[in-house]
């Protein structure tokens, strides 16, 4: 009895045109290098991804030096950095020692025309009231447990807040880059402060 080869030898020159073109077996397990090149394509198309989908920017520039105003910039900056914001925060002239690793843990209250003060004008002005007040604000930040500035950079820095210090600033006061918490970006202008709330959804001035 005869066997008829055809369509075994048909398949044959199929599977070597497949072997020739390169084409896998769909039941090979890929290699280690294989299947880090596809984690790593996954991991940078969910990142274009995240960046598309959040996008939304703020620009806060902090001006002042004061106890009291040194803290709406950073608790601005950490929240809106929690609810997904690429936020930026230059600081210039006062609003620099902040920044400073000495001075923003030595921040004075003025006792002189600040309205909410429980002293008056003609009191706030007499020697010494400032570290009165700078003290008082200090013991109701303690008892309260409200985060320190100190903490608040950290945080905001751990949140990816860019924190820039104006370099025109840093030359006038004279200081040290080495002067300021680790991960604040120095060096920068006005024109990139500028070009950054261009280009942010949210400008603040505090």
């Amino acid at each position: 009895m005869s066997t008829d080869t055809s369509d075994t030898a048909a398949d044959g020159s199929r599977a070597e045109e497949a072997s020739r073109d390169g084409a896998s077996d769909p039941d090979e397990v890929p290699s280690r290098a294989e299947l880090a090149a596809r984690v790593e394509e996954l991991e940078s198309a969910l990142a274009e991804v995240s960046a598309a989908e959040s996008g939304k920017k703020m620009s806060i520039v902090a001006t002042k030096g004061t106890l009291d105003m040194a803290y709406p910039p950073l608790i601005l900056a950490s929240t809106a950095a929690a609810f997904g914001y690429d936020v930026t925060v230059f600081h210039t002239f006062w609003g620099l020692d902040i920044l400073h690793e000495e001075r923003s843990k030595n921040l004075k209250l003025s006792s002189v025309g600040n309205p909410n003060m429980p002293v008056p004008n003609v009191v706030g002005a007499l020697p010494g009231m400032d570290r009165v007040t700078t003290s008082m604000m200090e013991k109701k930040i303690d008892s309260n447990d409200t985060a320190t500035i100190e903490e608040l950079i950290e945080t905001s820095l751990e949140m990816g807040v860019e924190f820039q210090a104006c370099q025109m600033t840093i030359d006038l006061m004279g200081y040290d880059e080495d002067d300021f918490y680790d991960g604040v970006t120095t060096g920068v202008g006005a024109a990139t402060a500028i070009q950054d709330m261009a280009d942010s959804d949210i400008q603040l001035l505090v």
